[in-house]
């Protein structure tokens, strides 16, 4: 199975947290322990699930944990949207995390697809 660190899904998201983390830096104080909060709270939990996931060594446990890193990016995107339209990101910054999102859930579901067809 290799080591977690190895996989792009991994990496990417990894980059995206960094990202949120700089982008919610000017986000209002008292949004610190609300949507700031969630918003990095929901990007940490994608990396974070998958290298739970891998590290298990069970396929099926991998499985569910690739779910939930699925489901941490759907939230994520749910909270870049809310964002924007409280004008608390840019456009520019809006789409640049979007994509980023996309391409991570992209590869999310290409990964799951994967190792539910060769099990």
């Amino acid at each position: 199975m290799g080591n977690y660190k190895e996989l792009i899904v991994w990496q990417k998201s990894v980059d995206l947290v960094t990202d949120i983390y700089s982008c919610t830096k000017n986000f209002p104080k008292e949004e610190l322990y609300s949507l700031t909060s969630q918003i990095r709270r929901s990007s940490i939990s994608i990396p974070s699930n998958i290298a739970e996931g891998h590290s298990r060594r069970s396929q099926i446990d991998y499985l569910q944990f690739l779910k939930i890193a699925r489901g941490s990016c759907a939230e994520f995107e749910t909270q870049l949207i809310i964002s924007k339209n409280l004008n608390y990101l840019n456009t520019n910054d809006f789409d640049y995390l979007s994509k980023k999102s996309e391409e991570i859930a992209k590869m999310l579901n290409a990964l799951i697809t994967k190792l539910q067809t060769n099990p």
